[in-house]
């Protein structure tokens, strides 16, 4: 019966969610691309009345990239499940390899180390949940754009197959996931969900609040590609985005500019004004 309810919330978990019928395409978010002079695509879904506003259609729908440390969502969620995290106070000590990430070179609890986007503490929790179950959680949730998502889990690296493109996923299943996380509709325990949901949050004021989630890596083309998913908030009110880009070796977009980029297309839709 659990397998059962698994799959049926599996069934509307990861199939594509914008249609011709409600999509916009915005030439203002066209104009902030220019600007930056990045490839990609944006996305962003009004929950009151399902619309979507986007950048790059056939990219958001049809595309599909490695998750990298988007992944740390499921990945979570998978780990507190499954008791491999106790909770998100849960701290694995660091290993003493100097990484060239300050932030990761210390003894880090679940919430800090997804704050931190640390990969060790992340790949020593998915090789302590182990290949089988997390298997059977990547397969229950259809997670990812393979046809055969069992192979991919299997014949790469438990701790690896998020970055090193064995499992890919398109920018609209990106914002199914982030959706139904805020709504706890995701088949986890509901404080396990609101735990993450803490750790996603980057900003809440009077008159908005932010959360999300980056992540980076590499294509096979050598190509970065980026992501920043999450929800922002305001009066209550939620809207969904995912934001996808892609940039050569020699024009590479750096974190902080990822960032700016977000702040500045959602500026230009009108948030945080405490208005929407």
């Amino acid at each position: 019966m659990r397998l059962v309810t698994i799959l049926l919330l599996a069934a509307t978990f990861l199939f594509g969610s914008c249609t011709f019928n409600n999509v916009k395409e915005d030439e203002r978010v066209a104009a902030i691309f220019s600007a930056y002079n990045v490839q990609g695509c944006f996305g962003l879904m009004d929950n009151g009345t399902t619309g979507f506003t986007i950048h790059n259609l056939s990219r958001f729908r049809d595309s599909a990239y490695l998750p990298a440390s988007t992944f740390k969502i499921v990945n979570s969620l998978i780990g507190l499940q499954t008791g491999k995290i106790s909770s998100d106070s849960m701290i694995i000590p660091w290993d003493g390899v100097v990484r060239s990430v300050p932030e990761w070179n210390q003894d880090l609890s679940m919430y800090r180390a997804f704050r931190a986007s640390s990969v060790p503490y992340y790949q020593e929790v998915a090789r302590r949940i182990g290949k089988d179950t997390m298997q059977f959680w990547v397969d229950s949730m259809g997670y990812g754009a393979m046809n055969d998502t069992a192979k991919v889990v299997l014949t790469s690296a438990v701790d690896t197959f998020w970055l090193d493109n064995s499992i890919r996923i398109t920018p609209d299943a990106q914002l199914g996931l982030v959706k139904r996380l805020y709504f706890n509709q995701l088949p986890f325990f509901r404080t396990y969900q609101e735990m993450v949901q803490r750790a996603m949050l980057i900003e809440s004021n009077t008159l908005y609040r932010l959360a999300y989630k980056t992540g980076t890596g590499t294509a096979p083309n050598g190509n970065t590609i980026n992501w920043v998913v999450g929800w922002v908030e305001e009066n209550n009110h939620p809207y969904f985005f995912v934001l996808n880009t892609e940039s050569t070796p020699g024009n590479p977009l750096l974190p902080e500019r990822r960032k700016q980029l977000l702040t500045d297309i959602l500026k230009g839709l009108g948030f945080f004004k405490g208005n929407m």
